[in-house]
């Protein structure tokens, strides 16, 4: 059982968070063993300590290695596919040949980049276990560790597509990799959804990637996730690094929107978030300098955030 720690309910400044952290890390730290006990089977949930990296997303109209240059030039060691010029439109995606997903893992391999989650948002559930199973072998020969579902499908496939995610469970912990969830309006949109989807399917290695942008984009800017984030505390294992500014614009460095990272990180900490990936997924749109320029400074925001 998670113990309560006694820190304090508002953070003012990032500052602030920092000097929170450093006081109650160690105790947070001492009070979480039920989360990593209850954590699944694979690299995904292993404590590495922050893994902070960068999304393909920034350079999907670009070939996927332009982007992998850019990431590892940027000095993140830790990647997740998803946008990419290619036929459809991901760096890997149920169409993709094994021998292209392993040659994937080797381009970023050679780079220094470990891929820690493989985008599978688009799979149809709805039609049964056979997309999600297929992202699951290419995700393992890529070499990723997990994959990632943005959809559980809309009110009438819900329970079905639920249980297709659980029917895949159990060959991703064979595999040791994780499916991973993240919001993304309709019926995963909030913070009481998602964890309706995670206890429904019910298996250790369905884990949640929380994504702070989306929960406000998605609400039309009514959810604040450094609130909603209390109703997934103690299921969250990573963080989609994404910010919000009204009405709707998500597609910037994260920062300097209306995201309150610092309150976020704490809430989450709280219930036992210490470590996991915390990957940056969209960044003020240029040419591919600026682009580079912008990875270094969505970097040093998140190495600010959670330097203590």
């Amino acid at each position: 059982m998670t113990s309560k720690i006694n820190c304090p309910t508002q953070v003012d400044t990032r500052r602030d968070f920092l000097k929170f952290s450093a006081a109650c890390g160690t105790v947070a730290a001492m009070s979480i063993g039920g989360q990593a006990a209850e954590s699944g089977t694979g690299v995904y949930f292993e404590n590495r300590g922050w893994l902070i990296g960068c999304w393909t997303r920034p350079w999907a109209s670009h070939d996927y290695r332009v982007g992998f240059d850019a990431i590892a030039e940027a000095g993140f060691r830790f990647v997740a596919l998803t946008g990419a010029k290619t036929s459809t439109g991901r760096v890997i995606a149920p169409k993709t040949s094994l021998d292209d997903a392993t040659k994937v893992g080797e381009e970023a391999r050679k780079r220094g980049l470990t891929i820690t989650t493989v985008y599978g948002g688009d799979v149809a559930l709805e039609k049964g276990t056979s997309e999600l199973l297929r992202m699951l072998e290419l995700c393992k020969a890529a070499g990723g560790w997990s994959v990632m579902l943005s959809r559980v499908g809309d009110e009438g496939s819900y329970d079905s597509c639920c249980k297709v995610i659980k029917d895949c469970c159990g060959q991703a912990a064979s595999d040791r990799l994780a499916i991973v969830l993240k919001p993304h309006g309709g019926t995963t949109g909030t913070g009481p959804q998602l964890r309706n989807c995670i206890e429904h399917v019910g298996h250790k290695n369905f884990t949640l990637m929380y994504d702070p942008g989306n929960v406000f984009f998605y609400s039309k800017g009514a959810v604040d996730p450094a609130v909603d984030c209390r109703s997934v505390q103690g299921l969250v294992t990573g963080v989609s690094v994404k910010d919000y500014i009204a009405p709707g614009e998500i597609m910037f460095t994260p920062g300097t929107g209306k995201v309150d990272f610092p309150a976020m990180m704490r809430t989450l900490r709280d219930a036992g978030f210490t470590h996991g990936p915390l990957m940056i997924e969209a960044l003020t749109p240029g040419d591919l300098p600026k682009t580079l320029v912008e990875a270094k400074k969505a970097q040093q925001f998140v190495e600010e955030l959670v330097a203590a």
